[in-house]
């Protein structure tokens, strides 16, 4: 899974987004126009300068990414609340 990193901006492409928040490939731009599909980005500091951490937000499910400085996914988590909402606290950046 590869991110595009250039310049301080990140770009992931629809097509590795989609599954993993469970919609269409073709429907990720314009379920993040309508703020459907929310993000945060992250930036490492110190130690970790160069990775950033990504999390994506859809209904009931949060997917983070962790990236090196190559835009190489080193980890990523999935989280689905199933028919419960996604608590609020999991909207917030992580430790």
């Amino acid at each position: 899974m590869q991110i595009e990193i250039s310049a301080g901006e990140v770009v992931i492409d629809a097509r590795i987004l989609a599954p993993l928040l469970d919609v269409a490939a073709e429907d990720v731009l314009d379920l993040m126009r309508k703020q459907a599909i929310t993000s945060l980005c992250e930036r490492g500091v110190d130690a970790h300068e160069g990775h950033y951490r990504l999390s994506f937000f859809y209904r009931n499910r949060r997917v983070r990414l962790s990236v090196d400085p190559a835009g190489q996914v080193l980890q990523h988590t999935t989280i689905d609340f199933g028919e419960r909402e996604l608590p609020s606290q999991l909207h917030k950046p992580g430790p």
